[in-house]
């Protein structure tokens, strides 16, 4: 039998403690997320995420994706990864920390966007974003969505992007 100083004992117990903590914060998170109703948009966090052709470190990476903000929409969750498709339709299997909540949508089409003023048909012009942009999402209501771009904003029809839905609501 071994014997351990008090001191050491209460370090020990402390980190015990504090990594129960840390699985409590992260499955209330976990279930939390689950608890969103499929599919859901999401947005790629990492600089760098690999898709996989299965829910585990052991499948095939079938794509690295490079592209920090990439809109992608979960299909389906396993533990840890999410099943997304992206915006071309190519569907597989990502860690869920290399996700995030935050809204984007990539401009689709072959004519540029036309980022308004104010969301109407109307509104005076104030940018143009190319196909294959991809900008942050906010105030979506009506079929309007504003698209923030490094900084230059303006309203967009959501018909022109993927990653939002046309009667869909946003803060």
């Amino acid at each position: 039998m071994r014997l351990w100083p008090l001191g050491r004992l209460g370090a020990l117990g402390t980190c015990a403690i504090a990594g129960l903590a840390m699985l409590a914060v992260d499955g209330s998170a976990r279930a939390a997320e689950a608890k969103k109703t499929l599919p859901y948009y999401a947005s790629i966090s990492a600089g760098r995420a690999r898709m996989r052709t299965g829910p585990d470190k052991t499948y095939p990476a079938s794509w690295l994706y490079q592209r920090a903000d990439l809109p992608v929409r979960v299909i389906a969750t396993f533990k840890q990864w999410r099943k997304v498709e992206d915006p071309d339709g190519t569907q597989g299997w990502m860690l869920a920390a290399l996700l995030s909540e935050r809204r984007t949508a990539i401009v689709r089409g072959v004519q540029p966007a036309d980022m308004l003023e104010r969301p109407s048909a109307g509104a005076k012009l104030s940018w143009r974003a190319a196909p294959g942009v991809v900008g942050r999402l906010s105030e979506c209501g009506g079929g309007w969505c504003r698209l923030d771009v490094r900084g230059q904003a303006g309203f967009v029809s959501v018909d022109t992007l993927w990653g939002v839905e046309g009667g869909e609501r946003l803060p």
